[in-house]
């Protein structure tokens, strides 16, 4: 771990897990053995980081949000307040069976205060999830979505602003 890291001393953060220069953990936040986090990212409280998961570099995860084991988040992701992660498809408390369905969040994608992210599926780069929805498939790239379950609203740019037509992401 880097020697400019900032942990809040209520913040546990385990063993044998990597987090970047610059990054800070707040208050009341957990980061599981395993965990890697990037450079210069937010963890805000009452965070839960599970083993395994992988966060990039320049994201802000806000308060109250949990990352379960086989969800990856790449560069400069911003995850809202209350956002929601699974990663078991059939959660069964009783199935000691079991297996994790993996979630991609790609770079520079926004996820809107309390959505819901069902596992197994890809977020695009740069793609916006509006607060409240539920993503229950695939959202490509450059794109707004929103709703329950959430729909294609509008394309974006890199900026988030609602464009015409499909964005590449070259100007």
């Amino acid at each position: 771990m880097s020697h400019d890291v900032f942990i809040h001393k209520t913040a546990m953060v385990e063993n044998n897990c990597s987090i970047g220069s610059g990054t800070k953990v707040w208050v009341n936040s957990q980061v599981r053995e395993g965990a890697t986090i990037g450079k210069n990212c937010i963890i805000s409280k009452d965070t839960y980081i599970d083993s395994n998961v992988v966060i990039g570099d320049g994201c802000k995860i806000q308060n109250s949000v949990s990352i379960y084991r086989g969800v990856t988040i790449e560069d400069d992701v911003f995850v809202g307040p209350n956002v929601t992660f699974t990663n078991d498809k059939v959660p069964r408390a009783f199935n000691q069976n079991w297996t994790i369905s993996e979630t991609f969040i790609k770079k520079g994608a926004s996820l809107g205060a309390n959505s819901t992210i069902v596992c197994g599926i890809t977020i695009g780069e740069y793609a916006m999830i509006a607060a409240g929805s539920v993503v229950t498939k695939d959202v490509e790239p450059f794109t707004l979505v929103m709703g329950n379950p959430a729909r294609f609203y509008s394309y974006i740019d890199k900026e988030g602003n609602k464009i015409d037509k499909r964005f590449d992401g070259h100007e």
